[in-house]
């Protein structure tokens, strides 16, 4: 879907919509309690209906009504009931691989050709030296075997959500397990999010040290009502039209939250006075609305920037083309981007959104400020579908162009 805007000043009060990270790690524990949990808070994401349609498959049943999930939980896995479907949704596919080594070990996982290309070396060398079978053709993930606990060495600059799916599934098992993370370790605060809902859940996992993770066996997750906090990723690009001239207020945050992507206000405080140095390891989810902002404003220097290649898109580089319409010169480098504003103006040609729900939101924040067309709209559908009706509601003008 294409849509043109016009330059509007977005005025308003705006709801932060819920994470969808604790969104996740709040599904899994109730599905994996053994009792009834209440999930209040649930967007309809395509990421998060994939966690669900997951749990379904591994036996738990579910009422989605209004934003509350009602689950009923599996206690622990028996193994997959029917094929776990896990559209785009990386976090989804992470999380479950584990859960599906727990019970009789069979399972075959789906996505998209994407998902399925994304770094998977993490689990695939945990199969190997358990004997387990790890299959991966590109269409789909095929597993045979059991998952056993003991010590694992996990590399800490590849992606937290290996780390987030061990330990959902390690408590169940009989033994004692230990998670090493070999530095660097990026992300930190989303294995602490991980960390924080199991213990909603009566699951404690506890650090050692500052790279060692003890995960007791033998463990249950306890059925609980909880609420989902509020997402900063998505915030931040309410935020970020304020840095451009809007007059936005976002309520629904929590203020003593672990979320790395808390940072953005002080991020964009830095990018409004100069040049800056920002670096990204820890907020990678920021790092196409601060590329944006960068661009409108002074430029800036961004680093830890290697993981933006695996994610729904090249976001470095689809950041760096699309940028470029404005006016904008971007150098892509290994582990370090460059913004240079030089003359930041309206595109003269219509920007692409890669589809990637990350690009079209940062882009759209900037086509409020010059005017302009961006088409691919859809994939915000992957974590906010009601972006464009929140638009609307801070007064943003556009017009659907599709025919």
């Amino acid at each position: 879907m294409k849509l043109t805007f016009e330059k509007s000043t977005p005025r308003g009060t705006i709801c932060a919509p819920p994470s969808k990270s604790m969104a996740h790690r709040m599904l899994i524990s109730g599905g994996l309690s053994d009792g009834k949990s209440i999930v209040h808070g649930i967007a309809p994401s395509q990421d998060v209906l994939a966690t669900l349609d997951c749990l379904e498959s591994l036996g738990a049943k579910y009422t989605y009504q209004n934003d509350t999930v009602v689950i009923e939980g599996i206690g622990t896995s028996e193994g997959a009931k029917d094929t776990l479907k896990c559209r785009e949704s990386g976090s989804t596919l992470r999380f479950f691989i584990p859960l599906c080594l727990l019970g009789n070990g069979k399972a075959t996982l789906t996505g998209s050709e994407t998902l399925l290309g994304r770094p998977l070396d993490v689990y695939k060398n945990i199969c190997d030296k358990q004997n387990i079978k790890f299959i991966n053709d590109g269409k789909k993930i095929r597993l045979d075997g059991k998952l056993q606990s003991g010590d694992f060495k996990i590399p800490g600059n590849i992606s937290s959500q290996f780390i987030s799916g061990l330990l959902f599934a390690l408590p169940l098992l009989s033994g004692d397990s230990t998670i090493n993370i070999v530095p660097p370790i990026e992300s930190l605060s989303y294995i602490n999010l991980t960390i924080e809902a199991l213990g909603e859940f009566g699951v404690e996992a506890k650090w050692l040290d500052e790279r060692t993770l003890y995960i007791k066996g033998s463990q249950q997750y306890h059925p609980q009502e909880v609420w989902v906090e509020g997402d900063y990723s998505n915030a931040a690009f309410f935020a970020a039209m304020d840095c451009l001239g809007g007059d936005v207020k976002i309520t629904g945050l929590k203020e003593q939250s672990i979320q790395g992507d808390r940072v953005y206000t002080r991020l964009f405080e830095q990018l409004g006075k100069g040049t800056p140095a920002i670096n990204i390891s820890d907020c990678p989810d920021l790092g196409p609305v601060l590329l944006a902002v960068a661009a409108a404003k002074s430029g800036g220097v961004f680093t830890g920037t290697n993981r933006l290649r695996i994610k729904e898109s090249d976001r470095g580089a689809a950041m760096a083309e699309e940028l470029k319409k404005f006016g904008a010169s971007v150098k892509v480098e290994d582990n370090t981007i460059v913004v240079y504003p030089i003359d930041f103006h309206k595109p003269n040609e219509v920007l692409f959104g890669h589809n990637d729900h990350r690009i079209v939101m940062s882009l759209c924040v900037l086509l409020m400020y010059t005017g302009g067309t961006i088409d691919g709209v859809e994939a915000v559908n992957k974590s906010m579908p009601d972006f464009f009706e929140k638009l609307k509601q801070l007064g943003v003008n556009f017009k659907n162009e599709t025919v």
